[in-house]
C-alpha cells in the first residue's frame, strides 16, 4: 500500500492510496490495482486505475510500482481534468459516463493454439465478472464483451500484455493481431447477457441473428458486416 498526494492548481492536495497486489509471478504478470481517495469520485478512481492498468502492460516483466505512483502523481490533474474543483464546489456530477454496462467486440486476426486461447478468454471473462461470446464464423473471429467498463478494459490489457498464443514456430507469444471494433454503453432497454459462452456459427445470417437478439444489430451493421 501506497498513500501519496497530488497538488492542485488551486493549492489543495488530493490523497491517493494506491494498493498493489503482487502475484508470485510479477512482473511477468501484472500487478492487481486498487485506488481510492476521499476527494475523488468513485468513477474518477476507478479512470486512474484504467491507466495505472494501461501504463503497468508498457512495463511488463520489469520492476513497474515505483514508474506506477510517479505517473499517477504526474498526470492525475491532467486525467481528472475539468471534474476537480475547488472545495467551495462539489466534484462534477458529470463524470459518471462510465458507469452502467459496456459492451465491447473485438476482432482477432487468428487464433493458433485455439484450445488453449478459449481457456484463457474463458478465464478472464470469469475472473472479471464479464459476460459476452467468443464467435467464430468461418475465418471471423470476433470477442464480444460486457459488463463494467473498467473490467472490459483490463481484459484488454490482459489481451495485449499476456502471452495467450503460439506463433508460426509454436514458441508462446503476445496477442498483436488485436483491434477494437467498437465500445459502447448500453441503454436502459437493453439486457446484458447473462453468461459468456464460446459459438460457432455456420452462416453470415446465423451470425447476424446472435447480433440482433442480443439487440445489437447496428453493431453488426457498422462494425462486423465490413469484414465478411
Amino acid at each position: 500500500m501506497i498513500q501519496t498526494s497530488v497538488q492542485q492548481l488551486t493549492e489543495s492536495e488530493i490523497r491517493l492510496r494506491l494498493i498493489f497486489d503482487l502475484p508470485v509471478t510479477y512482473p511477468s504478470t501484472l500487478p492487481n490495482v486498487s485506488v481510492s481517495s476521499e476527494e475523488l469520485t468513485r468513477v474518477q478512481c476507478k479512470e486512474l486505475r484504467d491507466k495505472l492498468l494501461d501504463q503497468a502492460g508498457q512495463h511488463l516483466s520489469e520492476p513497474m510500482i515505483h514508474d506506477l505512483v510517479l505517473w499517477a502523481q504526474q498526470n492525475l490533474n491532467t486525467l481528472i481534468g475539468d471534474s476537480i474543483s475547488d472545495e467551495n464546489h462539489p466534484l462534477s456530477a458529470g463524470t459518471v459516463t462510465d458507469e452502467g454496462t459496456w459492451t465491447m467486440l473485438l476482432h482477432l486476426d487468428h487464433m493458433r493454439a485455439k484450445d488453449r486461447y478459449i481457456r484463457t478468454v474463458e478465464k478472464w471473462t470469469a475472473d472479471l465478472n464479464l459476460t459476452g461470446k467468443l464467435m467464430f464464423m468461418g475465418k471471423i473471429i470476433l470477442i464480444l464483451l460486457q459488463g463494467d467498463r473498467s473490467s472490459i478494459r483490463e481484459y484488454l490489457v490482459l489481451q495485449k500484455s499476456c502471452k495467450v498464443d503460439v506463433d508460426s514456430s509454436g514458441k508462446k507469444c503476445k496477442e498483436k493481431m488485436i483491434s477494437v471494433l467498437c465500445e459502447v454503453k448500453l441503454s436502459q432497454e437493453q439486457n446484458r447477457l447473462s453468461t459468456f459462452e464460446v459459438k460457432v456459427y455456420p452462416s453470415v445470417d446465423d451470425l447476424e441473428r446472435e447480433f440482433e437478439a442480443a439487440g445489437l444489430s447496428t453493431v453488426f451493421t457498422d462494425y462486423v458486416q465490413g469484414l465478411l
